[in-house]
């Protein structure tokens, strides 16, 4: 009997460290993970946004399709 107790007071105090078998502690984790990931994800979409933005060329247009066309 004595062995059972010691066996379940260790398989209690391995299940109070683990990470799977506390939903306190493995809820505010996964909590501050996902903030930390959805954080990171708008700071890199907002860096690319702002690096690859848009950029206004000019291509070469024909002289005659101008608002004001220029003929030979």
């Amino acid at each position: 009997m004595d062995k059972q107790l010691e066996y379940h007071k260790e398989l209690k105090k391995v299940q109070d460290t683990d990470f799977t078998h506390s939903w306190v502690s493995s809820s505010g984790f996964l909590f501050y993970l996902q903030m930390t990931c959805m954080i990171a994800f708008l700071v890199g979409a907002s860096f690319m946004l702002f690096s690859k933005r848009f950029h206004k060329i000019h291509p070469p247009v024909q002289e005659s399709t101008l608002y004001t066309p220029k003929y030979k």
